[in-house]
C-alpha cells in the first residue's frame, strides 16, 4: 500500500524532529529556561504526531487484514523493520527527554 510508505517517511520526519527539538532543550536548559521548556514541548508534540501517524498505518494494516487477508511476508517483513528503527529511534528521543527532566 503506497500510503503506508507515505506515512512511513512522515513518522520518521516527526521522530528527527522531536530529537531536534530536545537536543536544543538540553542545549538551552541553563542559559535560556523558558526557551527550553518551549523546545522540550515541542519534542513531545512532534512525538505526538508520530503516534497519530503510527495509528493511521496499524488501522490501514488491520483493514488490509479484514478485506484481504495476511499481508505479504515481505511487506510485513519491510513493516517489523521499520517500525523497529522507529521504536529505537523514539527511545533514543524519550531517553533524552528523561535526561533533561533529570537536570
Amino acid at each position: 500500500m503506497k500510503i503506508i510508505k507515505c506515512v512511513a517517511e512522515k513518522i520518521k520526519g516527526e521522530i528527527r524532529d522531536a530529537e531536534a527539538y530536545i537536543d536544543m532543550a538540553i542545549e538551552w536548559k541553563e542559559d535560556e529556561p523558558d526557551a527550553a521548556e518551549v523546545f522540550a514541548d515541542l519534542a513531545d508534540e512532534e512525538l505526538g504526531h508520530m503516534e497519530k501517524l503510527h495509528k493511521i498505518v496499524t488501522d490501514l494494516i488491520a483493514e488490509y487484514r479484514s478485506t484481504h487477508g495476511e499481508p505479504s511476508a515481505g511487506m510485513m517483513e519491510l513493516y517489523n523493520y521499520m517500525h523497529a528503527q522507529d521504536v529505537e529511534n523514539t527511545m533514543r528521543v524519550k531517553v533524552k527527554k528523561a535526561m533533561y527532566n533529570e537536570e
